[in-house]
């Protein structure tokens, strides 16, 4: 189950013949007991794939989490798991990546990943484990080669006469430009059906797979809520793109022949243990959205933008979407242009024709604005370019892009905006701290509302909370018993 979309860069060589030598490579793949069709990527090239895109995954992943601990956990769950595996040879590598987001996916050979998103809101082991367990499925059935090689086999098929009356050169580079899309439904049903073989051999409970996804589900209209786009709850799913369904997933259970142990393991308590104290939402290096506010303490600077808008902090840019199309867009940027206003007009606005154009300071950083106007897809935009200069190659960039008949009423919210950039004295930024997950053991008269008072900011505190720790809204468990409480 991936977002992550993988360019291959396997150059095919040699002759025609060596190519249709390849359209024969149907071989018995041993975990799905199904022939498969792998021709043109060899289980060493699987390898040296994993291998080659591995730093480029925690390039674009914020990186590995930074808790050794908890590193050595997750890889002792998942070489268990590959034990079981049909490739039990094979040397896997699992990763925690630091990133809220929820997600988890595979490279081919033996690459695995989850964020600490996805660990932040799995209950037990069995539910992290029924995640590697996916995981290692796609791998041992081999799917990335099976995708592969059906590509390459896709364009064979329509300059097979060309390659054979001309370059086989051109041929040759086809894998080259290839891109691993989303899995079909048939290999996720695979991979569930693999994991839940896996996780039943390691004597975990199987049914963790269905009540992890039943939490995903939770959290995915929670979000599309939070965007006040709640009819679009499928889009906020991490399975919208490979579609992993609970329906499915409690087929695979039902078809399995495995049996699951009389005390099929779930490990809630070591699992709790384990993830205390992990941090939750944005790292403090990438800067924190509390409410309408974007602050980043390691920058020293922070931000709010109008009632209505949604702030998203992205890899590149901090995103706020409003009413009906409107958008902010903010980053930083290192540059020696020698003003705000020659980086507005040479640098920022390069080459488009800007109107009204004016200089301006805001809490002692100089700036310069201008505005233009640009075709989107909905039609006409108009967009104000702001530029600011923090320090001598220091520059904060504002994008605001409204649709025509809203930019009047809405000037005076996103001048505002502009006006509440301000730079963060060192004891402001050291009283910035980030969220993280804290184990609590519940007492008479404790409350959920207490519990999710550390996320005041989120208006769906009682539904996180709840989605967390398997509970009902407003719910809590008996006292004596643990829960996951978010706060700094």
């Amino acid at each position: 189950m991936t977002l992550y979309r993988l360019a291959i860069g396997i150059a095919l060589t040699g002759t025609l013949a060596a190519a249709i030598a390849g359209l024969q490579g149907c071989t018995v793949n041993p975990a799905t007991g199904g022939q498969s069709f792998t021709g043109f990527m060899s289980p060493q090239d699987e390898l040296r794939v994993g291998r080659e895109q591995h730093p480029e995954v925690l390039q674009q992943f914020g990186g590995v989490y930074n808790d050794p601990a908890l590193a050595a956990y997750v890889q002792q769950i998942g070489t268990a798991l590959a034990r079981h595996s049909e490739m039990p040879d094979l040397v896997f590598t699992f990763t925690v990546l630091n990133s809220p987001v929820v997600n988890a996916f595979a490279l081919p050979g033996g690459y695995v990943y989850v964020t600490r998103g996805l660990m932040a809101l799995a209950s037990d082991e069995a539910e992290l484990a029924g995640v590697l367990a996916h995981e290692i499925g796609h791998v041992t059935a081999r799917h990335t080669a099976q995708r592969y090689s059906q590509s390459v086999l896709a364009a064979i098929g329509t300059t097979v006469l060309g390659a054979v009356i001309g370059d086989f050169a051109e041929l040759a580079q086809l894998g080259a430009t290839a891109y691993l899309q989303s899995y079909s439904r048939d290999q996720e049903f695979q991979a569930d059906e693999l994991g839940v073989r896996y996780l039943t051999r390691a004597g975990y409970q199987p049914r963790a797979m269905a009540s992890f996804l039943t939490k995903l589900q939770e959290d995915s209209r929670i979000a599309a809520e939070a965007a006040g786009r709640a009819s679009e709850a499928d889009k906020f799913d991490l399975f919208a793109t490979h579609p992993r369904t609970l329906d499915r997933v409690e087929r695979a259970l039902s078809e399995t022949p495995e049996r699951p142990l009389a005390n099929a393991r779930r490990g809630r308590d070591e699992y709790l243990a384990r993830i205390d104290g992990m941090l939750y939402g944005d790292d403090p290096e990438h800067g924190f959205v509390r409410g309408r506010a974007f602050v980043h303490p390691a920058l020293r600077f922070r931000f709010e933008v109008p009632p209505g808008f949604r702030l998203v902090n992205g890899e590149r840019h901090v995103t706020a979407v409003g009413p009906s199309g409107a958008q902010i867009k903010f980053h930083q940027v290192k540059r020696d242009d020698a003003s705000a206003m020659d980086h507005l007009i040479g640098t920022l606005a390069r080459g488009l024709r800007l109107d009204h154009v004016e200089g301006f300071e805001v809490n002692g950083m100089e700036g310069a604005t201008g505005v233009t106007q640009m075709r989107a897809k909905d039609g006409p935009q108009d967009v104000r370019l702001v530029a600011m200069r923090v320090d001598p190659t220091t520059f904060h960039r504002f994008l605001f892009y409204t649709p025509p008949s809203l930019t009047r009423s809405l000037t005076p919210d996103l001048q505002a905006t502009i006006y509440s950039l301000q730079r963060l004295t060192e004891a402001e930024a050291a009283r910035v701290r980030a969220q993280r997950i804290w184990i609590r053991t519940v007492q008479p008269g404790d409350t959920a509302e207490q519990f999710s008072a550390g996320m005041a900011d989120d208006p769906f505190r009682l539904r996180r909370f709840a989605n967390l720790n398997d509970l009902p809204p407003r719910a809590l468990p008996r006292p004596g018993e643990k829960v996951k409480v978010v706060t700094e």
